[in-house]
């Protein structure tokens, strides 16, 4: 893989920082309650793209000027890489710019960080096999884990592209319709069994009308978040027959700030796994179209330190973006720029790899060890904290935290 592209900013040398000058993910970002601004991160600091445009040093048509990524992503790959080349032409070591470039950093410090784009649409797939068989295996048994068309087609549903938010977003336990196995009526009242489920988010940067075959996929996915598809499983376990997830999946989902670009992460491409089946032509890949991503999971109770309590990798998905890309718009379902497509749950063979509480307690039956405690699921004041990173010859990718905190119920 590539090795490290040094920067005149120092600190982005640094092998263990997030956002070396192979990285340069985009973000929005606003200092001492200003107004949101289109900026890149560089180390420890935010390069402010939208005072580069009102200067002239950059020159993208105004769309670095709206708070937001979705006009610039509408302009397709061409100017995609033209920025990435001139960005990385003006940060790099020994540049004529750094003088000019100087005054326009921002301390990532001292920033507010706002959602890096607007969601048009968000669909969020089942197309991870540990977590698609544990789940199953929990409910139907290891004999019928897997639904029949599992192995076949990547499983998703139109989620609530109103209830993204960004990094740092608290969110409220929700209420629901809930019936136990030994309640004879559905009641009224808060998630008892709150939890989270470890995603990667994949986002469409131009607009199609048509299938979109899986060779030509990356010509319309911009980049990569962190994604936490919060899930009250307790409302999704009566709701669920015969449509799927409605309630339990609509109050939240987070994802990190930073939008990490396809091209930052095409030195990480891999596989994916051997198939039980061979797909169906319009799935199948010409080439790797996953990518290989640390990720893992803190928890940090109220008053008390962090405890990891999952690692795993995004090469464990059995369907990559491409593929759900394909498959989505397969149908002639159309796609619009800002579209945000979450993965699925990203489990591991083994019990540390699980991407949710769900699978990690097994259902609330094997409780795991944290700091000061013990946890089947999410309770009040925990604070839940994704990260990942795709690490290469003297560097990391990195995509900055996906963070949340669980507040109460309301009354």
């Amino acid at each position: 893989m590539t090795g490290l592209l040094r920067s005149w900013v120092d600190n982005a040398n640094e092998p263990e920082g997030a956002f070396p000058l192979n990285n340069l993910p985009y973000g929005v970002f606003s200092v001492a309650g200003g107004t949101p601004r289109c900026g890149t991160a560089i180390g420890d600091r935010i390069l402010d793209l939208q005072a580069l445009e009102e200067t002239g040093t950059l020159d993208f048509g105004g769309t670095l000027l709206t708070g937001s990524w979705n006009a610039f992503m509408a302009l397709g790959t061409m100017e995609w890489s033209r920025l990435r080349k001139t960005l990385t032409d003006l940060l790099k070591e020994g540049s004529d710019a750094k003088d000019k470039l100087a005054a326009h950093l921002v301390p990532i410090a001292d920033a507010q960080m706002h959602m890096p784009f607007a969601v048009s649409e968000y669909t969020d797939f089942y197309a991870g096999r540990h977590h698609a068989f544990n789940v199953g295996t929990m409910f139907r048994g290891p004999e019928n884990a897997l639904p029949p068309n599992w192995l076949h087609i990547p499983i998703g549903y139109n989620g609530r592209a109103s209830s993204v938010a960004v990094s740092g977003t608290d969110v409220r336990r929700p209420h629901g319709q809930l019936k136990g196995p030994n309640d004879e009526v559905p009641r009224f009242g808060p998630s008892q069994r709150f939890d989270i489920e470890l995603e990667m988010g994949a986002i469409v940067g131009q607009p199609s009308n048509g299938p979109i075959s899986v060779a030509t996929a990356f010509e319309n996915i911009f980049g990569y978040v962190l994604l936490n598809d919060w899930s009250a499983r307790d409302i999704q376990a009566w709701e669920y027959q015969p449509l799927g997830p409605f309630q339990a999946k609509a109050t939240m989902t987070t994802i990190s700030p930073w939008i990490v670009t396809a091209a930052a992460l095409e030195p990480f491409r891999v596989s994916t796994p051997e198939r039980d089946f061979e797909l169906l032509p319009y799935l199948q890949e010409p080439g790797p179209m996953l990518y290989d991503i640390d990720l893992e999971v803190g928890l940090t109770p109220e008053g008390g330190n962090e405890t990891v309590i999952s690692r795993t990798n995004y090469r464990e998905m059995y369907y990559s973006a491409a593929q759900q890309l394909a498959h989505h718009t397969s149908c002639g379902c159309p796609m619009r720029v800002g579209d945000l497509l979450g993965s699925g749950t990203i489990s591991g063979p083994e019990k540390g790899n699980r991407g949710s509480l769900l699978e990690l307690s097994w259902g609330g039956k094997e409780p795991i060890e944290i700091d000061g405690g013990t946890r089947s699921f999410i309770e009040d004041g925990d604070t839940m904290t994704l990260r990942g990173s795709a690490n290469g010859n003297g560097y990391r990718i990195g995509f900055g935290q996906c963070t949340g905190k669980l507040l109460p119920a309301r009354d």
